[in-house]
Parts: structure tokens; sequence; C-alpha cells
């Protein structure tokens, strides 16, 4: 099942994706525990005519870094004992066809990073990895944008990260994937650039839900995003960006330039 958020006429609503339509669910994904939501609404729109969001409004997006063998030895990188984690903020995220803002006035190297992203579905905290299935909502594509040469500035990673709309999410949830060994690509203007598949992983899903969350509590709606294969490389104002997953869809973005201040 394909979860969405879209907007039409004004109204943010919640949908599941019906072939070339999208039908409306009454209430949250979260208001009732996972695989049981709230009856299917009569009411339906054609996904042409709405425009679909960010799928949901995470409180935050943990992101899991070199947990791809191949993208280890693109940086000359030691595979990591434990997931290392770093943090993107709420604002970073933007849904399907929304624009990345290049960050001209702070960075001259902006990568794309495809990755599989897991949406929590409920609450939960220190949980063992054979639990971790009871907790995840579903799947989702997920471009971890970042300031290259800030990243390598810095050292840590939160600058590099965290720019309103580094955080591309969508077009949907998929409920039924499963993430152990699927097909993840990304394309800029067309051009393949990675192309791996998550059975390359060094620590997978259920680990890394259960790591997570004996270090913070994730709420419904949060996303990890897992990491990215080998290929990552530069985007310009004016790219076209597809992230695409096996079996769930395909998060499309294009790159403008540097965002004008809200006050002048």
């Amino acid at each position: 099942m394909k979860l969405t958020r879209f907007t039409i006429n004004d109204r943010v609503l919640n949908g599941m994706i019906d072939g070339d339509k999208v039908r409306l669910i009454n209430g949250s994904f979260f208001d009732l525990p996972i695989g049981e939501w709230a009856a299917v609404d009569t009411e339906t729109f054609s996904i042409d005519e709405v425009r679909l969001l960010a799928p949901v409004e995470p409180s935050k997006v943990v992101a899991i870094g070199l947990n791809y063998k191949a993208h280890a030895a693109e940086f000359d990188k030691e595979l990591p004992e434990e997931p290392m984690i770093f943090l993107k903020p709420s604002t970073s995220v933007i849904g399907p066809e929304d624009e990345i803002i290049y960050p001209g006035h702070m960075s001259r190297r902006v990568d794309f990073e495809a990755e599989l992203g897991i949406v929590i579905g409920a609450e939960c905290r220190m949980i063992r990895d054979e639990q971790a299935p009871l907790y995840i909502l579903g799947y989702t594509c997920v471009n971890d944008v970042t300031a290259r040469d800030l990243q390598g500035r810095d050292v840590q990673y939160t600058r590099a990260k965290s720019f309103d709309t580094f955080c591309p999410v969508g077009p949907w949830v998929e409920t039924e994937l499963d993430p152990s060994d699927v097909r993840i690509e990304s394309l800029v203007n067309g051009e393949p650039r990675q192309d791996a598949r998550t059975s390359d992983m060094i620590f997978t899903v259920n680990e890394i839900v259960s790591f997570v969350s004996k270090v913070m509590t994730l709420l419904p709606g949060d996303i990890i995003a897992t990491g990215t294969p080998s290929g990552v490389g530069k985007i310009y104002p004016g790219d076209r960006v597809d992230v695409r997953i096996e079996n769930l869809g395909t998060l499309t973005n294009t790159v403008g330039g540097t965002r004008k201040p809200l006050v002048q």
C-alpha cells in the first residue's frame, strides 16, 4: 500500500495511491495501530490534479553514515563497527517535485545521495532488533543532499546536511516493501549515477531501528535514512535528480538557486 500526503484546493489530506488515483484516507496514518488505518473514504482524485507532499512530517530525520561497503571504500573509510548516526532537521524536508535550493552563499560543492528511508509508525525506544518491524510504517525514497565542501571543512556533519530543502522525501510511503535486497539508483538529468542493492548495506533495517531507539525515542513519522551507496556526485542549479528504489517508486527534484532571506 502506498500512503501519501497531498494538497488539493488548499486542503492538505492523507491518501492511498490507487493506480492513477489518490483515494482519501480518513484521519492520520498514526491514529490506529500500524496497518489498521481508518476506513478509506470513497472520495478519490486523479493523481494529476493533486500535488504530492512529503508523505510524513517528521520531528527529526536520523541519517546513517557509511552504511554501504562500496561507499565506505569510495571514501577510503574503514567499515564502522556500529551505525554512525547524525541528524537532519525537519526544516530540511521537502516533497516530490519541490526545489532543492543550492546554498551558493556558503557552499561550492553540493552532492546528491540516494537512500532508502525507514518511516517510523509508532513511538519506540530501547527495542530489540527483532521488534523493529512492529514499529515501521513503511519505506520511502530519500535524497540526503550534502554540502560536501562544508562536510570536509567542519569535520562533523551538521551544517553540511542541514540546509533548508536538503532532505527530499517521497513520493509516498510503501508499506509492503521487503527492504533486504532492492535496487537503489540515482540519476542526474537522466544519466545513471548510483546503482546498487540494499543487500550491500553493512547494518540491516532492523539493526538500525533498534540501535537508534537505544539513543533517542523515535516518534511516529520520524524518518531514518539508511545510508547511500557508492557513486555520489555534484549537482548544480538547473539539474534534475531522480532517486529510484525498486518496488517503491521514484523521487524527483530539481535544483534551484540561492533562496532569498525572509526579511530583506
